[in-house]
């Protein structure tokens, strides 16, 4: 399938492999994958989650407990994520080699065959439907964003554009979040360098009131224009990466498409370049501000299904660290009332990543 081009690279080819329990295993590529199947996994047992409705948060709640036997810490030869070899352990991804794999969570929160919920709650219940994907970045064990290559940026890119479009086409799916979570701070089990895809059948409330917000007016576009460059850590001709002046945690970095776009789905190839590139030089800023990998959040922030005419694409990361050996905890002001407090100014933080090297 072609699911996209650059002029570097040439064309992105997708190869689609059903598992023994019917979960979908997709491997992108500027090459054809053409390797014959290892060893697989035996088929997982099929997932039960459901939503709940919190009637002081006014938010669904999911349970998924199935996700308590998920894999957790296992040593290198035994990772899930990596490439299988002719008689190996068995793993997620039964092929010798790929460029960079998605596939169904064996655990997941949201399913497209999610059953009802119990009968007996005792208060509203929900059909937690959706999905939930992993995307395996590289076949290396070890690595992040900030050493993939940029063609392997750029074809990240092009994988989320495309997940994005299969999942948004769904009836039941109303949002997609692609995300990182990164380090054992922020509860990482599994070092290989991968990120995730929840596909939700509701907007959640984080994103529901950006929406509400590029509803009125593009708040995003206006507080760049405001803020001018004093904020900006790097960019280039397509995209930008800055820390907001209304930061959260300490380092926080957004990054930006210069010109507006709903979701990377309606990038050009230059842009998806571009974009990839500048992710990989955020996460090696980061590491290089306290010399050591930051442990951080990233997430995706697309166009819910209906918002694409003013919904500003744009990617969040979070950073974990306040210091080199501290962590920002998020204690009971921020957990109890939502108000965030902060140590570090969004302006002092912006100089100091810019004349970090990467």
């Amino acid at each position: 399938m072609d699911v996209s081009a650059t002029p570097e690279s040439g064309e992105v080819h997708k190869r689609t492999h059903e598992k023994r329990d019917g979960r979908k295993l997709y491997l992108y590529g500027w090459a054809a994958h053409d390797l014959p199947v290892t060893a697989e996994l035996e088929a997982a047992s099929p997932p039960r989650p459901h939503l709940r409705w919190h009637p002081l948060r006014g938010e669904w709640v999911a349970y998924a407990s199935h996700r308590q036997e998920r894999t957790f810490k296992p040593p290198a030869e035994f990772c899930p994520l990596c490439p299988v070899p002719e008689g190996g352990f068995p793993g997620e991804i039964p092929f010798a080699d790929f460029e960079i794999a998605v596939f169904e969570n064996r655990f997941p929160a949201f399913h497209p065959d999610a059953p009802p919920p119990p009968l007996d709650l005792p208060l509203r219940g929900g059909t937690a439907t959706g999905q939930c994907e992993v995307v395996v970045y590289s076949a290396e064990h070890g690595g992040s964003l900030a050493v993939l290559p940029p063609e392997r940026l750029a074809l990240l890119v092009h994988v989320w554009a495309d997940r994005y479009r299969d999942l948004l086409s769904r009836d039941a799916v109303a949002f997609v979040m692609p995300f990182e979570n990164r380090g054992e701070e922020v509860g990482v089990t599994l070092h290989h360098p991968h990120g995730q895809i929840y596909a939700f059948p509701f907007v959640p409330p984080v994103v529901e009131r950006m929406a509400a917000q590029f509803r009125d007016a593009p708040v995003l576009a206006d507080m760049r224009q405001s803020m001018g460059e004093a904020y900006d850590i790097a960019g280039n001709e397509h995209a930008v990466a800055f820390v907001p002046p209304c930061a959260r945690f300490p380092s926080e970095v957004w990054v930006m498409p210069r010109r507006f776009h709903p979701g990377p789905w309606t990038f050009s190839d230059e842009e998806a370049f571009s974009f990839g590139a500048l992710l990989g030089e955020t996460v090696a800023r980061l590491d290089a501000l306290y010399g050591r990998p930051m442990p951080y959040i990233c997430c995706l922030y697309a166009a819910p299904k209906g918002e694409d005419g003013h919904f500003h694409f744009h990617v969040q990361f979070l950073p974990f660290l306040r210091t080199a050996d501290r962590l920002k905890y998020l204690a009971g002001c921020e957990q109890g009332a939502g108000t965030f407090l902060v140590d570090a100014l969004p302006e002092q933080m912006a100089a100091r990543l810019r004349e970090v090297t990467p």
